[in-house]
């Protein structure tokens, strides 16, 4: 029998006082990816919908991280109260968090490396004026 790969999306909504947040989480070959996008006041389903169509392709999702996928087959009764339980349940997955947690590490990097090197660049220039200014005042002399 073939491997098939399996690849999933789940967007998981919830209440994060004082906004609405939903997590998109990407599973392909074994790695997890995850998104986190602010709301704000409660986004109906047609807006959840509307927003995926438009923005789905724009989401910067974080860097893999490595997590189990099960296949089996599933009872939908089952299904139906696993999905009640988790609308009950507040919060998103360790995985996902560790996942989101990765991500803005790596923002925050890059803007670190971003800052250092505007700062550097405008010392640079405060270097060069001064040393134009120096020049300037040689000049009659």
């Amino acid at each position: 029998m073939k491997d098939i790969e399996l690849i999933s999306d789940k967007l998981t909504v919830y209440f994060d006082d004082p906004f609405w947040v939903g997590v998109f989480e990407h599973i392909e070959a074994g790695k997890l990816s995850v998104a986190k996008v602010t709301f704000g006041a409660e986004p109906k389903d047609y807006e959840i919908l509307e927003y995926i169509i438009r923005n789905y392709y724009r989401l910067k999702f974080s860097p893999a991280v490595d997590t189990v996928v099960k296949e089996s087959k599933r009872n939908p009764k089952r299904l139906q109260r696993d999905a009640k339980k988790m609308v009950l349940e507040k919060g998103i997955g360790t995985k996902s968090q560790q996942a989101l947690k990765l991500q803005q590490e790596q923002n925050k990097l890059e803007r670190k490396v971003k800052s250092r090197e505007q700062k550097e660049a405008e010392e640079l220039r405060l270097f060069e004026l001064k040393q134009q200014k120096k020049k300037e005042k040689h000049k009659g002399h």
